[in-house]
């Protein structure tokens, strides 16, 4: 599997990990729970979702970049 789709397919996952942290976060602050571990729970798939998402906003920039080089080689 190429490392675009695999980068893609992290990124997605990691979404549903962070959405299901902000969720029982959500649901502790209803709850009247007043844990700092459950707030910082958002936090861990966060950091890597931030990261793979910076890499495929690039990529289009990187790709573009790679092409104009080579075609001017030519």
């Amino acid at each position: 599997m190429p490392l675009n789709l695999r980068v893609r397919q992290i990124h997605r996952w990691l979404s549903i990990a962070f959405t299901l942290a902000v969720i029982a976060n959500l649901a502790a602050m209803a709850a009247g729970l007043q844990a700092a571990w459950i707030g910082l729970l958002a936090l861990v798939p966060l950091i890597p979702l931030l990261g793979t998402g910076l890499y495929m906003f690039a990529l289009p920039y990187l790709g573009r970049r790679g092409a104009g080089r080579a075609a001017e080689g030519t």
